[in-house]
């Protein structure tokens, strides 16, 4: 084998003037092979050795413009940029969990003194929670500097979807938070929207269930009660109730008001608080003069109050021979008349036409 260098071509000069049958020939072994010189290995080897730079060597022994130095430099570079960044994250979502906690408590003792529901308290001391926790959790991902505005864009296209899909019933579930904080009624209150009346039966965070008096059960959206007018006949403690007595034309009013006052004087549940019961004349219909009483009651009281004073007045009308006055119909028996008979008339009857008419000339 023979490796070439830059003495390839002395060498060659001297091998074609050197005789093939000077040369030594070459070994053999035992067996009567030829054994190949080793020169060519050993000048390899010593080649390799003379053209070799010691500072490679050196720094592959000890690792210097390395690749594995350039990873380690900028893991340790990275490591203490993030360790100080990590220990506020930490910190923000420490403080910011205890403050989303005290934050909840608070809400929930606020509710408990304005007698709020347990469903409300409930549901409004996690909605806080949760959004309180978010916000903390993107603070501190913000410190780390992992960015949230895609986080923040994503949520908020989730949240515009979600708020059109369930358009209706985030307004029944608004006005069910204001029935709930502002309380225009509440339980066993009767109320009238609309044509809808009864007593509320319970208060939900989307639909109010109310009660009429025929046993049912009325089922209301919560946004209807929060945005229409409504009337709560039961808000305070006493409440007014309107009789009206009717009387014949011809009746002595001063009498018929004194039976009225017996029948209120005679009645318990009147209250002459806070305003004293009055009698007056209210209206002339065509056949009855009507008298209205306007007595005050407690809500208790009221509907009690309503079925007896009816019966009271028209046992004491018909004991004082005072006249309810009924629809009364007036029949008049006429006498029976002759027939009229349509006068029969011949087509020689017609009035003549004129020489003027027959040429169009007439009027």
């Amino acid at each position: 084998m023979l490796l070439l260098d830059d003495k390839t071509a002395t060498m060659l000069a001297v091998a074609a003037t050197r005789n093939p049958k000077d040369m030594p020939p070459p070994p053999q072994d035992e067996f009567g092979q030829m054994v190949h010189s080793q020169d060519s290995i050993s000048q390899a080897l010593s080649d390799s050795l003379k053209n070799m730079d010691i500072t490679d060597l050196k720094a592959v022994v000890t690792g210097e413009n390395t690749f594995l130095r350039d990873g380690l430099r900028q893991l340790t570079e990275l490591t203490i940029g993030f360790v100080p960044k990590l220990l506020v994250a930490t910190l923000i979502l420490w403080l910011g969990l205890k403050l989303a906690n005290m934050l909840r408590k608070t809400i929930i003792k606020t509710l408990d003194k304005r007698g709020a529901e347990g469903s409300l308290k409930s549901f409004l001391g996690s909605l806080v929670n949760l959004l309180l926790k978010a916000m903390v959790i993107l603070m501190a991902m913000d410190v780390i500097g992992i960015k949230a505005t895609s986080f923040i864009a994503l949520l908020g296209a989730m949240g515009l979807a979600i708020g059109m899909a369930l358009q209706g019933t985030l307004q029944n579930f608004a006005g069910g938070v204001i029935i709930l904080l502002m309380k225009p009624f509440k339980v066993d209150d009767y109320i009238e929207c609309g044509q809808y009346k009864g007593y509320v039966k319970e208060i939900r965070i989307f639909h109010t269930f109310m009660r009429p008096f025929n046993g049912r059960t009325i089922i209301i959206p919560n946004s209807e009660l929060a945005t229409k007018s409504l009337i709560n006949h039961t808000k305070e403690p006493v409440i007014r109730l309107d009789i009206v007595a009717s009387v014949a034309y011809g009746t002595d009013l001063k009498k018929a008001k004194e039976v009225l006052w017996e029948v209120i004087n005679a009645e318990p549940l009147i209250s002459h608080e806070p305003k004293k019961p009055n009698v007056a004349v209210s209206n002339l219909n065509n056949s009855s003069v009507d008298i209205t009483l306007w007595l005050w009651t407690k809500v208790e009281d009221y509907w009690t109050l309503w079925e007896h004073i009816r019966e009271d007045i028209y046992i004491a009308f018909n004991n004082a021979s005072i006249e309810i006055p009924f629809p009364q119909v007036t029949v008049h028996n006429a006498a029976a008349t002759a027939p009229i008979h349509m006068q029969h008339r011949a087509a020689e009857e017609h009035l003549p036409t004129t020489a003027e008419e027959t040429m169009g000339e007439g009027a």
